[in-house]
């Protein structure tokens, strides 16, 4: 689950980092208002959504008083922001932060997220600050310095005072530096989040250290613990068709293409999808439909899938482990006939009863194309989506 930037500060100001002064407002007379209580000085005006970017999309301006923080708040709220994460169709601004002007010196990068190849947090922090850190790793990977946490012993003082050396802090602000990047640590752990990342990590003309933007993810399997967590969740900055998964247990992200996937796993999803690109097609989404799938979940994440009007093709490619294939056979017959799907539907299986599987796909009177392997499905699917 991701939240707004907002949301992430206020958390993170709880465990004591230092963030700058600011308040979201949802009407531009509001952001006015907040510059004033600010000081009526210079303001710092953000667009809240769920992506990065926003600057070069201009969703960040730097004004001048209450009156220009007002006429920028006028423009952001309600524009259709475009950024390099929304993709071309963009994302709607419906509030804005507005946070006290600060004089910078330096714009720093300081990441925290689960290592899965080691097991562990890692500490990632670079001085290459306030830009893409992906380019960062892609252009100029030397510039970032990593420190794993074992997570029965915590984040060590000497790895913190490493990573601030090597960002080149100097004196009190290794102090500093040492004593952010343990609450951070502390709120990252203790809010069982799987991204937190500070980009830019400012240091000011007077020489202190601020958060100055502010991401998080949560994990969701992990909500339960944190019901003041899941209420900030904000629906309207989720795709609708994933939301509606969601309430059955699905595992769907939409995607461009125009192959509809329906897998029961997430790396065979990811290495169908693969496969359809391979193919020379484009998938149209991630759908894991999970191990346990029952013949009603079928339904639902078949009307989920009909429901993107780019799908132009199916393919169902299923291991019957847990999910038996003949259960699969049954939820895909009785979803074809009630929905009435009107795009041609490709089904490769292995696995638990895949004879009998076949044997009711051959007999439901459905024009099923099947695939004995994920190549020839891939190639199958593809061919049908592009008539």
């Amino acid at each position: 689950m991701k939240i707004h930037e907002y949301q992430a500060k206020t958390i993170l100001a709880k465990y004591g980092v230092p963030v700058p002064q600011g308040e979201v407002v949802f009407g531009a007379a509001e952001a006015g208002e907040v510059a004033r209580r600010l000081g009526g000085g210079t303001v710092v005006v953000k667009a809240q959504i769920h992506a990065g970017g926003r600057g070069k999309g201009g969703g960040v301006k730097v004004v001048k008083g209450p009156d220009d923080a007002q006429a920028a708040a006028q423009k952001m709220i309600g524009m259709n922001l475009v950024t390099y994460q929304t993709g071309p169709q963009g994302q709607k601004v419906q509030r804005v932060l507005v946070e006290r002007g600060l004089k910078i010196k330096r714009e720093l990068y300081l990441g925290l997220v689960v290592d899965r190849t080691t097991e562990r947090p890692v500490l990632m922090v670079s001085s290459e600050g306030g830009v893409e850190i992906e380019k960062v790793a892609e252009d100029t990977p030397e510039r970032i310095f990593k420190e794993f946490v074992h997570p029965a012993i915590g984040l060590s003082a000497f790895q913190t005072r490493k990573l601030a050396f090597a960002l080149g802090l100097e004196g009190a602000q290794i102090g500093q530096a040492s004593k952010l990047m343990a609450a951070l640590y502390q709120a990252f752990i203790a809010t069982d989040a799987s991204l937190l990342e500070i980009n830019p990590l400012i240091v000011t003309e007077e020489g202190n250290l601020l958060a100055l933007d502010a991401k998080m993810n949560f994990d969701d399997n992990a909500l339960y613990r944190h019901p003041d967590i899941k209420e900030l969740r904000d629906l309207t900055e989720e795709d609708p068709l994933e939301i509606e998964a969601s309430k059955y247990s699905l595992n769907y992200i939409k995607l461009d293409g125009f192959v509809g996937c329906m897998v029961n796993g997430a790396g065979l999803a990811m290495a169908t999808m693969d496969i359809i690109k391979l193919a020379g097609g484009e998938p149209a989404n991630f759908l894991d439909v999970g191990g346990g799938a029952n013949a009603e979940q079928i339904k639902n994440a078949f009307r989920i899938l009909m429901a993107d009007t780019h799908v132009r093709a199916v393919l169902i490619n299923i291991f019957g482990g847990i999910l038996r294939c003949d259960v699969l056979a049954e939820g895909v017959i009785a979803a074809v006939k009630d929905l009435g799907v009107p795009v041609p539907i490709v089904i490769r299986m292995e696995g638990t009863n895949v004879e009998k599987g076949k044997q009711m796909l051959k007999e439901s009177g459905l024009n099923f194309t099947t695939a004995d392997d994920m190549n020839e499905a891939a190639q199958k699917v593809v061919a049908l989506g592009r008539k």
